[in-house]
């Protein structure tokens, strides 16, 4: 690990997957260790920069709820080493690099935060290592993924052409983006463009392999969809966040979410899309407020007739 406090909130990590890639996380520490941390899994194409508003706002001293905050790159997003098969990019293998993360860092019954991709890892997590997981955070993924949003993601990933500068690298994340977060303030679009692509000695590059594109594809028929790994989440306390224009997830799958899962906490965030950016103060506290819930210990509570913990 490597930490320089006084250039950064956060502690580089970097481990070895089971198969020998080098890859790479952050742990943002607060001075309330005690509550259980938080990790944040990003989605498709993204890294863990998508979360560091969240993770300084959940580990602020002065925030009542602040906890720890660890975030992941997959293999061949941000920091982490690419994998020279591209085949390797698939959901079950990102699962296998988070439980080795969640190995090295010790944790436990870590709330997970997940964003699209993320969310899904989360939801076969419950099935597959029950145990690992605490509080479930859903952001804009569900048991259902419309096909117009899935097929727009398709569209682009891999696709997206390299700017020359970081003022190119603005302007085209603005364009390319607008539509989805059309009230997103001016002067937010260049952290974003920073999100979105890697800094190679002062200019941008892609922050994602572009063999990633080879693994993804729109199925042939009906999407599958995922009702029984979202089910698995049916004792952990669990929220589902919205964005009011996506296109992947809808709201009458959050409404059939909220009848299979009746403690489901939903949260919608005004004029954004696929998928909410985490960056707004009201999601912020949303999500800290739901995880300070979920720190305090179950009480039974009658649920269609029947006592549930």
């Amino acid at each position: 690990m490597q930490h320089d406090r006084a250039t950064q909130p956060w502690r580089d990590i970097f481990y070895t997957s089971r198969d020998g890639l080098r890859l790479y996380g952050r742990h943002y520490p607060s001075v309330a260790p005690q509550r259980r941390p938080a990790l944040c899994l990003a989605g498709l194409t993204r890294n863990s920069r998508d979360f560091q508003d969240l993770a300084i706002y959940l580990t602020d001293p002065g925030n009542p709820h602040a906890r720890d905050v660890y975030t992941l790159d997959y293999r061949g997003r941000g920091r982490s080493q690419h994998d020279p098969d591209w085949r390797n990019y698939s959901i079950e293998t990102e699962v296998a690099d988070v439980l080795d993360f969640m190995t090295v860092t010790s944790l436990s019954e870590v709330n997970l935060v997940g964003t699209s991709r993320g969310g899904i890892i989360a939801l076969l997590l419950a099935v597959t290592r029950p145990t690992c997981l605490g509080a479930v955070v859903l952001n804009d993924i569900g048991p259902v993924i419309n096909p117009e949003g899935l097929m727009r993601i398709v569209a682009y990933v891999g696709r997206v052409p390299l700017p020359t500068s970081w003022e190119e690298a603005t302007d085209l994340v603005r364009r390319l983006s607008e539509r989805q977060f059309p009230s997103i303030p001016e002067h937010h679009w260049a952290e974003i463009a920073r999100q979105l692509f890697n800094d190679d000695h002062g200019n941008p590059v892609h922050s994602y392999d572009q063999s990633i594109a080879r693994s993804i594809a729109m199925p042939v028929g009906e999407l599958p969809t995922m009702w029984p790994q979202f089910e698995a989440l049916a004792q952990r306390p669990c929220m589902v966040i919205r964005g009011e224009l996506s296109d992947i997830l809808s709201e009458q799958t959050v409404e059939d979410m909220r009848l299979r899962h009746p403690s489901l906490v939903c949260h919608t965030v005004a004029d954004q899309g696929h998928a909410p950016l985490l960056r707004d103060r009201p999601s912020q506290m949303a999500i800290a407020e739901f995880l300070a819930r979920a720190d305090l210990p179950a009480r039974p509570t009658a649920v269609r007739g029947f006592a549930r913990v």
